[in-house]
């Protein structure tokens, strides 16, 4: 496995890979570097067959990622802020797109940049003192790595106006309530569930998993119709070794073993 100056990965023997962003004592607000080696370790679970699916969390129990390293935005001209935005986007796409599924193991804070990776992510548990938030408008700014859409996706669009206009920060509970996390757990069980969630995903079969992921996305794509591809990926779900297997264990009453063929 590679090594990061940033990041801290470990992949387990269910196929679970955990990265940990590794600055604990900036409550692993986002940078640069950040941002270069998360790209590179979303690499690594579309490219290692071994990686059945990833866990992203911050290190500690106070902080998930506090947001973006703000000292790296005095004296940004347009260009350069435009510049940033789209690489954070282009890590975020490849996150949310990824055939495998993700989760945000949100511990602590979740804030700014650190919201909009959580939500870039296919599910979210968060610990009991965990804390949401675009609060970008304080600065004079708005998100730039995808907030403004995928929280209006995940909560609504009054809502999110609410949210991204005021700056204000919500609880875990209200987090839940409105849809942006899946489920609420003690810290303590937090990395836990998140493990517990992804094995009972990946006990199915991989292709099918890859599917939904692709036709729920394709929905908010400009000029994609959700529905046509539905029907052209449930096509190719038919023809799948995996299909069958599963449709002969139902019938056998038995549990399929699938080989994501």
């Amino acid at each position: 496995m590679k090594s990061y100056q940033t990041l801290l990965t470990e992949l387990d023997d269910k196929g679970i890979f955990t990265i940990t962003i590794n600055r604990e004592d900036k409550l692993n607000a986002l940078n640069k570097t950040v941002i270069s080696e998360l790209n590179d370790a979303v690499d690594e679970i579309y490219q290692n067959s071994a990686i059945k699916g990833a866990i992203i969390t911050g290190k500690g129990i106070k902080s998930f990622v506090a947001g973006a390293d703000i000292s790296e935005f005095k004296g940004m001209t347009e260009a350069e802020g435009k510049a940033l935005a789209q690489r954070g986007h282009d890590v975020f796409d490849k996150i949310e797109l990824c055939p495998k599924p993700i989760i945000a193991a949100v511990n602590g804070f979740a804030l700014g940049g650190g919201c909009e990776l959580a939500m870039a992510c296919h599910l979210r548990i968060a610990s009991e003192n965990a804390k949401f938030g675009q609060p970008e408008v304080k600065l004079g700014i708005i998100p730039g790595y995808g907030g403004t859409q995928r929280l209006t996706q995940l909560i609504g669009k009054g809502k999110a106006l609410e949210l991204l206009m005021t700056g204000d920060t919500i609880d875990a509970a209200c987090a839940a309530k409105l849809g942006l996390v899946n489920d609420v757990v003690q810290t303590v069980e937090l990395l836990d569930a998140c493990k517990a969630m992804l094995q009972k995903i990946t006990s199915m079969a991989p292709f099918a998993i890859a599917q939904v992921i692709q036709s729920v996305y394709a929905h908010f794509k400009d000029g994609i119709n959700g529905f046509d591809t539905e029907i052209e990926l449930f096509g190719k779900c038919v023809a799948t070794e995996d299909f069958a297997e599963g449709t002969a264990a139902f019938l056998e009453k038995r549990k399929p073993v699938f080989k994501g063929k």
